[in-house]
């Protein structure tokens, strides 16, 4: 401001260094907006480096969300992570510079609000989620003799537990999943039960049923590796003879009460594949397939993975 003032001052003995202070000046304004304009747009204008998405937008009970990450920054070593309360859940990579996390949601949960926080490129973003309630019904089941309070063997419990909680980076799955049998749903996921007139406490039927008669071929709803095989003969005795695979990143599938079992661990199988047949071994009331999908070790609703590509 003051060298403009001093350039329009009517003075003949100042105007020439007025001129040539002007001139400077213009110079010196020039070379600063060259540099300016050369500095990286990250510097002159901050960007958010982390872009979370977070999908379905209305989920309700018993859904998967899905949270996807994006990062500005190429080459991070080090992948974000997603909390929920005390829950961390871990985030793979799905593309370059783009990961996800899977969170699962249950019966056993309240409706409401989840706060969840995504921590990457050395930045932290706090999202809500409104996830909504869903009814379940209930249904009373009368097991016969011999299978009525049936209990699970310790190596049943630490073998299925141990295969629910596999979270193997590499993702084996592509686009929807497959019904594993071609009859019709008999029970739906999140049935809450009364075993022989005592209601089951902390219990929601972890998965979906299928009424497919004794031997009807069982598939593979998705591409994995089979990371349990369990016999009744081996102490299964609720499961029955298994069938666990493994589709990778937090996501597993089991299938339960088989009559035959067509594949061994560590077989990779396709979508589609038969992997055995339905028989009614283990806690059945008769046969079926029970099929239940787990995310990060717990049960979901398997239908919306049939009817949404979650990739």
């Amino acid at each position: 401001m003051t060298n403009e003032t001093q350039v329009i001052e009517p003075k003949n003995k100042l105007q020439g260094f007025a001129v040539k202070y002007l001139t400077v000046n213009h110079r010196a304004t020039n070379i600063l907006m060259g540099i300016f304009a050369a500095l990286p747009l990250s510097f002159a204008l901050p960007v958010d480096a982390l872009q979370v998405q977070v999908t379905p937008t209305t989920p309700r009970l018993g859904d998967t969300l899905s949270v996807e990450i994006n990062l500005d920054t190429p080459g991070n070593d080090r992948p974000p992570a997603v909390s929920i309360g005390e829950k961390t859940y871990p985030a793979f990579e799905v593309s370059p510079n783009q990961y996800r996390a899977l969170v699962p949601t249950t019966p056993l949960e309240k409706a409401g609000t989840r706060k969840i926080k995504v921590f990457g490129d050395g930045q932290e973003q706090n999202l809500s989620v409104q996830v909504r309630d869903r009814k379940f019904p209930i249904q009373r089941i009368n097991l016969p003799p011999g299978k009525a309070g049936l209990e699970a063997t310790e190596l049943e419990l630490k073998r299925v537990a141990a295969f629910k909680a596999l979270q193997t980076p590499q993702k084996y799955w592509k686009g929807l999943f497959l019904k594993p049998n071609a009859a019709r749903m008999s029970t739906n996921y999140g049935v809450r039960r009364y075993y022989n007139g005592k209601f089951a406490n902390d219990y929601y039927h972890r998965g979906v049923d299928y009424a497919g008669a004794a031997g009807s071929a069982v598939v593979a709803p998705a591409a994995g590796r089979v990371a349990m095989v369990g016999r009744v003969s081996q102490g299964f005795r609720v499961h029955g003879n298994v069938v666990g695979i493994d589709h990778g990143q937090g996501v597993t599938s089991i299938f339960m009460h088989l009559s035959r079992i067509n594949v061994k661990e560590g077989d990779l199988v396709k979508a589609g594949q038969v992997i055995g047949a339905v028989g009614s071994t283990g806690a059945s009331t008769g046969p079926h397939l029970h099929w239940g999908l787990y995310v990060n070790g717990l049960s979901v609703d398997p239908i919306p993975w049939q009817n949404k590509i979650v990739d």
